[in-house]
């Protein structure tokens, strides 16, 4: 496969995978009650299409040429009203844009896995807290990105500059600046990013068996990371074709990214598939019922009612608080699929458990 064709067919499987999202947070919502991670996955999938024109112009319009990898008896050797000059300058001009709509559309797909786990963590102990972190760090973290893309070449229009030499800092494809300042904050800001579920998963009391599917599920960040690290490295070590091969790399961790980030959401789906071909046992509890149920979009903090001598193994039929209700939306069932006949309300270790009935077949 061309690396132009490849780039549109990651473009392509990665609109639709947030097609799909929109279309399971609309069966499950409706588009009323859309959070802010809902149009901040489609703003990235508009980046995307923005980021794959800018690698498409480098390697099919300006022959994937830029002022960088070049010695300078090559700088010397460039007629400046050529067109191999032309190139390099339109090219260094693409690469700079580029890097801003690579960054831009990690950031985004942050930020929204931070709202989506904003919502998990409602009301769960100091997890809520972590989220709220984890917004300031991502603000930071792309304010020092945007800077560093933008301040570290002086002047300007040094990024394009071809003769005489304008520096490492002033090549847009192999700037260490560039290369070393984005892999490692998005390195740092997604580890944080996966220590917020993690934990919560592996607390739950359900079976090794299906905590493994579901951490694995949680855990596509460590596919990003990895992404990201060959192309830091695929960029310092190509030579010449360094800018080909970045922005190849750039449009593969995207769209792994945005992939992997919307699995959780539109996992429903895939159990619906998967127990169509008869494997129902990867979303299904192990074991006969124990009566518990534990949805991760359903664990509430009990709220103090007068219960706090409720021995931590005595069942509790009392309703939801109104705090409780609004707390939680019937849209994130993640860690097993609810009985429609199940209406109880089970205290656990003074954690309350709601079951509700839904289903992508009826509207929420």
């Amino acid at each position: 496969m061309s690396s132009n064709v490849e780039a549109w067919v990651l473009l392509s499987l990665a609109l639709f995978t947030i097609i799909v999202r929109i279309f399971v947070r609309w069966k499950l919502v409706g588009p009323a009650n859309f959070q802010l991670d809902d149009y901040l996955m489609p703003l990235a999938g508009i980046v995307f299409v923005l980021e794959t024109v800018a690698a498409y112009l480098v390697v099919a319009k300006y022959q994937g040429l830029t002022n960088s990898y070049m010695t300078d008896e090559e700088r010397k050797g460039v007629d400046l009203r050529s067109k191999e000059a032309y190139n390099r300058v339109a090219g260094s001009k693409i690469q700079i844009i580029g890097w801003s709509l690579y960054v831009a559309i990690l950031w985004l797909v942050k930020f929204s896995l931070s709202v989506f786990y904003s919502r998990l963590t409602t009301g769960l102990q100091s997890l809520p807290t972590r989220v709220r972190l984890a917004y300031v760090i991502l603000a930071v973290t792309w304010a020092a990105t945007q800077l560093s893309l933008l301040l570290s070449c002086q002047p300007f229009h040094a990024f394009w500059q071809i003769s005489p030499n304008p520096g490492k800092l002033c090549q847009p494809t192999n700037s260490p600046v560039y290369v070393l300042v984005v892999v490692i904050l998005n390195i740092i800001t997604d580890i944080y990013l996966l220590s917020i579920p993690l934990p919560l998963l592996w607390t739950v009391n359900i079976s090794l068996k299906r905590k493994v599917p579901l951490m694995a599920l949680f855990s596509g960040a460590a596919f990003v990371i990895t992404a990201s690290i060959i192309r830091a490295v695929t960029i310092m070590s190509s030579g010449p074709d360094g800018a080909s091969a970045g922005s190849k790399w750039a449009c593969r961790e995207t769209f792994v990214s945005i992939v992997v980030s919307n699995l959780p959401i539109i996992q429903p789906l895939l159990r619906k598939g998967f127990k169509k071909m008869g494997l129902s046992q990867l979303f299904s509890s192990s074991g006969k019922p124990s009566g518990q149920t534990y949805p991760l979009s359903g664990l509430k903090t009990l709220t103090n009612r007068g219960d706090r001598n409720t021995k931590k193994s005595k069942m509790s039929t009392a309703g939801p608080t109104q705090t409780q209700v609004s707390a939680w939306g019937s849209d994130e069932h993640i860690l097993t699929e609810p009985e429609p006949t199940s209406k109880d309300i089970t205290v656990v270790s003074e954690t309350v458990v709601q079951s509700e009935p839904w289903s992508l077949d009826e509207p929420a």
